[in-house]
């Protein structure tokens, strides 16, 4: 429907096989996650690609999401021939100034259902990170919600990222 033209002027994404509305992008929303990416960005070098709200494809929860951050394996030109892959997907982050119900509700569900080990929220109503890991039959198993600190990702354990430089 996007390629033929007929959801051209409408920002959607694909969330189990629904095509889902997606709410126009605050200041505080783009501040966050741009600077958020930048962050990462430094921190993980070449280990990783960090893209920011571009598409990844989850064929078996007929979804192609387009999250805030995705943390991806840099595979290069192989993105060329198709977005990145749940099995390519480090961990992601939603920031969510108006949109937690969804975030935290249909696509943390997606995204436990699609494989992806850790998914992030940041909460810019409470400006709090909840970080959901631990998959046990498509679900995420802990939620745990941070306003300071340093987490380290389960895909890379050696390095330290900052809650408060999320959040301020």
């Amino acid at each position: 429907m996007i390629a033929a033209g007929i959801l051209s002027d409408r920002r959607v994404e694909l969330l189990n096989g629904e095509i889902i509305e997606m709410p126009p992008e605050g200041e505080p929303h783009a501040y966050y996650s741009r600077t958020s990416a930048k962050y990462l960005d430094q921190l993980l070098g070449d280990r990783a690609e960090v893209l920011q709200g571009k598409p990844m494809t989850s064929p078996a929860t007929q979804s192609e999401p387009e999250p805030d951050i995705a943390v991806v394996q840099p595979l290069g030109r192989e993105y060329l021939r198709h977005h990145p892959y749940p099995e390519n997907v480090f961990w992601l982050i939603e920031f969510s100034n108006t949109s937690l119900k969804k975030d935290s509700d249909p696509k943390a569900k997606a995204y436990a259902a699609a494989g992806i080990a850790e998914y992030w929220i940041v909460n810019l109503q409470k400006m709090e990170l909840i970080m959901m890991r631990d998959l046990l039959d498509g679900r995420y198993q802990s939620e745990i919600i941070l306003t300071t600190g340093t987490v380290t990702p389960l895909s890379f354990p050696d390095v330290e990222i900052s809650v408060r430089r999320l959040l301020d």
